[in-house]
C-alpha cells in the first residue's frame, strides 16, 4: 500500500466571464477566468498539508476541484490509487465516503429547520451505514460524544447552538461515514480565538485516534504552523513554495511567503523581525498575463521577474516559484530585511542632503549684504 493517499497533478479550474450585450453583438468568444493554475501537491497518509494565501488565492477551489463540488477542466486527482475525475456517480459516492469535507460557515452548512441528529442519521442512511435505526441512533449519539457534545445535542437545531457547537456538529458529520482524508476548508475562521483553540484541539485527537489525513486550508498562518506537517502557500491559482512547516517558517524561499509571515501579529513567524511586507493588493487581472503575478507587489523585483519563473526543486523536499530560488543560498527573509534597510539608508542619506542643502540656503542668506 502507498504512503500517498492523495496526488494531485497539474489541477486546474476556470469559471466562466458573463458575456455582456456588447460581447455578443460585437461576436466576442467567450473568456473563462483560470481560479486554480496548475497546482500538483500530495498527501501522505496520516499527514497535515495546510494549503494557505491570501482571500482570492484558489485555496477553496483547489479544495472543492480535487473533490470535484466544483468540476476541474483539466488535471489528474488520484486518490489511494484511484482515479477521482473518471469516477461515476456511483464511484464517486463511494470515494466520498473516504475523503470528506468540513466548511467554512458552520451555520450554513447545517439545514435550520432539520435537527441536529436528524441531519446525522440522513448521513447514515444515505451512505447505508447502520443494520436498523436504533442502531443508527446509537452511532449519532457516539459521533457528537467524540466531537465533546453530549447525545443531548441530537433534539437541538442549529439556531440553539453556539459557533464552536455548530462546528463540532460538522464536523462528526463528515466522521459519519469513517473516511480517510478531511478537507478542512478554514474550520476556525469564523469562531472566537478561545474556540478555535479546542477545535484545533479536537481535529488533532482526532487525528491521532483514527489516523486521519488533512489539507487544512487556511489564510492564518500563526493557526497552520502549530497544526501542519507540510504547507503549500498559493499565489493567484497557483503555488508559489512548499516543503516542511518548519523550515518554510524559518527560511522563507519566496518573497509573497515572507510577506504572509509578516502580518503574524508579533514574533509567531518566525525567528527575529520580519521585513518585506507586500504592497498594494492582490491583482487577479496578473494571472492572465506573463511574468511573476506577485512582480507587483514584491519588494525585492527584479528585471527578469516579467517572464514567468519556473517552479525550482530545492533540497530537504522543497519548492519554490521564484527566479531568486535558483540561488541555493537565498532566503527572502534574509534579502527583504537586506532590502528594507538599504531603502532606509538610502531614505536617511536624501533627508541628511536636503537638511544640509537647507542649512547651506539660511546661511548664504545671513552672510550676504544687503544690496544699497
Amino acid at each position: 500500500m502507498s504512503d500517498v493517499l492523495l496526488r494531485v497533478e497539474d489541477l486546474r479550474v476556470e469559471f466562466a466571464i458573463r458575456r455582456r450585450f456588447s460581447d455578443v453583438v460585437r461576436r466576442r468568444p467567450a473568456r473563462a477566468f483560470p481560479a486554480v493554475r496548475g497546482v500538483s501537491f500530495e498527501i501522505h497518509r496520516g499527514e497535515t498539508l495546510a494549503l494557505v494565501g491570501e482571500s482570492g488565492s484558489g485555496k477553496t477551489t483547489t479544495a472543492r476541484g480535487l473533490l470535484r463540488l466544483t468540476e476541474p477542466c483539466g488535471g489528474a486527482v488520484t486518490f489511494d490509487g484511484i482515479d477521482v475525475r473518471a469516477a461515476g456517480s456511483g464511484d464517486l459516492r463511494r470515494l466520498r465516503e473516504r475523503m470528506q469535507i468540513v466548511f467554512q460557515d458552520p451555520y450554513s452548512s447545517l439545514n435550520p429547520r432539520i435537527a441536529v441528529g436528524s441531519a446525522l442519521m440522513e448521513v447514515l442512511t444515505v451512505h447505508r451505514i447502520g443494520a436498523s435505526a436504533a442502531e443508527r441512533r446509537e452511532r449519532v449519539a457516539e459521533l457528537l460524544t467524540d466531537v465533546g457534545l453530549g447525545p443531548e445535542i441530537a433534539s437541538r437545531y442549529p439556531h440553539e447552538l453556539s459557533g464552536g457547537q455548530r462546528q463540532r456538529v460538522g464536523i462528526a458529520r463528515a466522521l459519519a461515514v469513517d473516511p480517510e482524508l478531511l478537507v478542512l476548508d478554514e474550520p476556525v475562521s469564523a469562531l472566537d480565538v478561545s474556540v478555535q483553540a479546542q477545535i484545533i484541539n479536537l481535529l488533532e485527537d482526532l487525528q491521532e485516534r483514527r489516523g486521519l489525513a488533512y489539507l487544512f486550508v487556511a489564510h492564518d498562518l500563526a493557526v497552520v504552523h502549530h497544526t501542519a506537517d507540510r504547507i503549500a502557500v498559493m499565489y493567484l491559482g497557483e503555488i508559489v513554495e512548499e516543503g516542511p512547516i518548519d523550515a518554510v517558517f524559518d527560511h522563507p524561499h519566496h518573497p509573497y511567503t515572507e510577506a504572509l509571515l509578516a502580518a503574524i501579529p508579533g514574533e509567531g513567524g518566525g525567528k527575529g523581525r520580519r521585513a518585506g511586507r507586500a504592497r498594494g493588493e492582490l491583482r487577479t487581472e496578473l494571472a492572465e498575463q506573463a511574468g511573476c503575478p506577485f512582480r507587483t507587489r514584491c519588494p525585492l523585483r527584479e528585471a527578469r521577474c516579467d517572464t514567468t519563473p519556473p517552479f525550482v526543486q530545492l533540497a530537504d523536499d522543497r519548492a519554490s516559484r521564484c527566479w531568486l530560488a535558483t540561488d541555493p543560498a537565498f532566503d527572502a527573509g534574509a534579502a527583504a530585511e537586506a532590502a528594507e534597510a538599504a531603502e532606509a539608508a538610502e531614505a536617511a542619506e536624501a533627508a541628511e542632503a536636503e537638511a544640509t542643502a537647507a542649512g547651506e540656503a539660511i546661511a548664504s542668506e545671513t552672510t550676504t549684504p544687503p544690496e544699497a
